[in-house]
């Protein structure tokens, strides 16, 4: 049994001892291949670093720097400047154009919401599909933007899956203005059931809402149909 033991040990010794000499020989032979390829890694470890804080950033910087004058004129609900610059300061339009994403994704969504107040529908949802912030609410309010280009554009059901997609997201405060949404455009579509269905579910989970306020008018005139 001992013997026996001792037997296996010297191969687990042999098999171990074959194989650590193997890899020495593997990398004494290809030791030149080996520290070539290392010090390519090693350069464009340093060539993206040096691009991130001498290319990438600057451009981030400056971007978000041209964009303000655009923040502002959104804020003053001058949509039109705001979109199109004037001639001195960059607008949305221009900055995405420019800069892309490197302006943030927001700019996507100022566009967007410009170009819905311009009543620019499909220009609109082409912004509108471009945001893709990782905060839901936001998130949530950029669908049921888009929800509202396809309104305009007469694709009523298409707006209708944008508006329960939008109210269906956890804690969102605008979920009952997205439902009351959905529900006139299901009244739309003839689909009076589905519609009497999305404004009791205002009634009852968002009594407190401005939209419950006057949803017994919406449901009467839902049911009445």
């Amino acid at each position: 049994m001992a013997k026996e033991q001792k037997k296996t040990e010297a191969v687990q010794e042999n098999t171990v001892a074959t194989a650590v000499s193997k890899t020495e020989r593997f990398l004494k032979e290809n030791e030149k291949t080996i520290y070539s390829v290392c010090a390519a890694v090693l350069l464009i470890g340093v060539a993206v670093l040096c691009y991130v804080k001498f290319g990438y950033q600057p451009k981030v910087q400056e971007a978000q720097a041209q964009m303000a004058a655009a923040e502002m004129q959104f804020q003053a609900a001058n949509y039109e400047q705001a979109l199109k610059g004037d001639g001195n300061e960059l607008g949305f339009e221009q900055v995405i154009s420019e800069y892309g994403k490197k302006a943030g994704v927001s700019v996507y969504l100022y566009a967007g919401i410009c170009e819905l107040q311009l009543k620019n529908y499909e220009s609109a949802l082409e912004y509108l599909k471009k945001y893709n912030g990782k905060e839901e609410i936001l998130a949530a309010r950029a669908v049921a933007l888009q929800g509202d280009a396809l309104v305009g554009l007469e694709r009523y059901a298409e707006a209708l899956t944008a508006y329960e997609k939008a109210a269906g997201v956890a804690d969102n405060v605008f979920a009952a203005a997205y439902l009351l949404k959905a529900g006139i455009v299901a009244e739309e579509l003839g689909d009076n059931a589905k519609a009497v269905a999305f404004y009791k579910e205002i009634k009852d989970q968002y009594p407190q809402s401005y939209e419950a306020y006057e949803i017994d008018k919406y449901i009467s005139r839902a049911e009445a149909k």
